[in-house]
């Protein structure tokens, strides 16, 4: 099956703009999906639009939406209404500012896609706008409109084009000191020594192929053997890792077993969770 261009426009950089596409960098296609079913019957479920003062069937294409202003009180928009909030323009990506990567917490990156020229017409202008942030080491913040809705994204360097990431506002991002958490005691030495050479003999390269969803994996299994009309065996209740155990023993044994074995959770002496003053979000790349 082709794949398909999320956007199309141009990468605009002051005069300079060029036809691009962007194509989404990850699927969901292979996720296990469900439909709700009639056991009796076998059937799939009709969802059905519902008065709910009425409790009469209303059709889908007769309904528009509404913001809640008070309890039970709705300002009503339609299709016209969206169509009056016009954004300055809906096929152009505005470059508007150049940052180090480092500058951007990655807690504000959201969904990436690959940004590649449309056509040959204008690949020259990409291929300048791609060199020179190559050299000079930065990345491009700028706005596009996806889904009606104006985005900040964030455009990198990628082996063969471009990767855009939409970025996340100040205010979809919620700062540590919002969430309660107990305060983090120093550490001790001995254990710190050798918890760092478990980090040692764990280090790596991370390749992507190494990782998979075990659960779907497992989820695919069972659906098989149901299937097949094989009897499901209940899963083996999980261990306990909550128990009381000494540190630095289960340290020194992962390292002997080469990191490998788990550190169940430390509790001894382990304070109450208590609620830390809130601090403002952080604000960088919004």
């Amino acid at each position: 099956m082709a794949v398909r261009p999320s956007w199309e426009g141009h990468l605009r950089l002051s005069l300079v703009t060029c036809p691009v596409a962007l194509y989404a960098a990850t699927s969901s296609a292979d996720t296990v999906r469900f439909n709700l079913i009639n056991p009796q019957t076998n059937n799939r479920i009709r969802m059905v639009t519902v008065d709910a003062g009425t409790g009469e069937e209303v059709s889908r294409g007769d309904l528009v939406k509404g913001f809640e202003v008070a309890k039970g009180e709705y300002v009503l928009l339609d299709k016209e209404d969206f169509a009056a909030v016009k954004l300055e323009s809906t096929r152009v990506i505005d470059i508007e500012k150049f940052v180090p990567r480092s500058s951007i917490d990655r807690l504000y990156w959201d969904m990436p896609y690959h940004l590649v020229p449309a056509s040959k017409t204008g690949i020259e202008a990409f291929v300048v706008i791609r060199e020179a942030m190559e050299r000079k080491k930065m990345v491009a913040i700028g706005r596009l409109v996806m889904n009606t809705r104006e985005r900040v994204c964030a455009i990198e360097i990628e082996e063969d084009g471009l990767v855009l990431t939409t970025l996340r506002t100040a205010g979809e991002v919620r700062a540590v000191g919002e969430v309660p958490h107990p305060e983090l005691p120093k550490a001790d030495a001995r254990m710190l020594d050798i918890a760092e050479k478990i980090v040692e003999q764990q280090s790596g390269d991370f390749e992507p192929s190494d990782f998979t969803d075990r659960y779907e994996e497992a989820l695919r299994a069972l659906i098989e053997e149901k299937r097949k009309g094989r009897p499901i065996r209940p899963a083996k209740p999980a261990n306990d890792d909550t128990k009381v155990v000494d540190l630095m023993a289960a340290l020194r044994n992962s390292l002997k077993t080469g990191g490998s074995g788990r550190v169940p959770a430390e509790r001894l002496g382990s304070p109450k969770a208590k609620t830390v003053r809130k601090r403002p979000a952080r604000r960088r790349a919004a």
